[in-house]
């Protein structure tokens, strides 16, 4: 039998401006309002208030708002695209939050409404792709043909 989580999902938004760097050359400084959404679970089967968890990530993030990303550690040496933002808020977040008793599932970090860089903390990569692998496409072969060309990780 699978265990079940209650999760709580929240969603945070943070007006930052950020560029990249080209081969030594500094693209144009643009806006985002960028959408951050969260699911974390907490270690207590009481209900937990909202305002908690509001209250921290308005302290954790609100280092972010209205500011130049490139400007912020660690962006001022680390290159500021939604990837790499997202990888260091996800350890910053659970950093931050695990002290008080709640643990980071997952972490959406959208810079347009079409453009989102999930991480997900209960799956490893490695496992999804070899099990993905084994149970889904191998059993498929027959049916769809030899999948060896598409060089999916084994």
């Amino acid at each position: 039998m699978s265990k079940t989580y209650r999760q709580y999902k929240f969603k945070f938004y943070l007006n930052m401006n950020h560029f990249i760097t080209n081969n030594g050359v500094n693209g144009e400084v643009h806006p985002h309002t960028w959408e951050i959404i969260i699911n974390v679970i907490s270690d207590s089967d009481k209900m937990t208030p909202f305002a908690t968890i509001e209250r921290k990530m308005e302290e954790i993030m609100g280092q972010y708002q209205d500011k130049l990303l490139n400007d912020c550690e660690p962006f001022d040496t680390l290159t500021p695209t939604v990837e790499n933002a997202a990888r260091y808020f996800f350890r910053l977040i659970q950093d931050n939050i695990i002290q008080d008793g709640w643990i980071l599932l997952m972490l959406e970090l959208s810079e347009t409404p079409t453009r989102s860089y999930i991480i997900n903390s209960l799956f490893d990569e490695e496992d999804i792709w070899e099990e993905w692998y084994e149970e889904i496409t191998e059993k498929n072969v027959g049916q769809y043909g030899d999948f060896d060309h598409f060089n999916f990780p084994k």
